[in-house]
């Protein structure tokens, strides 16, 4: 199975006064490996945001299963999950890697509804064929 990889070194920022990562960030890391994603293989989504497509996140959840710390080296990899109509389902792992090893910490999901703005107002609008073709590759 192929999936997007995104790597991320954890900064103290993202900790909390225990000194392991605060949860929501695992919630940041899938946004911007899916930012990455559109970057590296759908670039032609990008303007199309300034454009008046939405791509809104209208659910998203993560499983813990280890903690992590300041300086650990993260993996997560997004995977397409399910495509019908205007929604997108991504799956996401979070893999801890030391010594060349990976462990698994964490697991997630999140459901993208592909929009266009109209006035005020937000309809649903077909998955850009760019964007669909990208994530082809990418599914389960």
């Amino acid at each position: 199975m192929r999936y997007y990889e995104y790597r991320h070194v954890v900064c103290f920022q993202e900790t909390n006064v225990l000194g392991n990562v605060y949860y929501t960030n695992h919630l940041a890391w899938q946004g911007r490996c899916r930012e990455m994603f559109l970057r590296d293989h759908a670039p032609d989504v990008i303007p199309e945001l300034s454009r008046g497509l939405a791509l809104a996140t209208v659910r998203c959840s993560c499983e813990y299963f280890a903690e992590l710390s300041a300086f650990d080296e993260v993996i997560v990899r997004m995977r397409l999950a399910e495509l019908v109509q205007n929604r997108i389902a991504l799956a996401f792992e979070y893999y801890r890697t030391k010594a060349g090893a990976e462990e698994l910490v964490a697991r997630g999901e999140q459901q993208i509804a592909c929009m266009r703005r109209e006035g005020e107002r937000l309809v649903p609008t077909p998955v850009p064929p760019a964007l669909r073709d990208a994530l082809a590759g990418y599914a389960e």
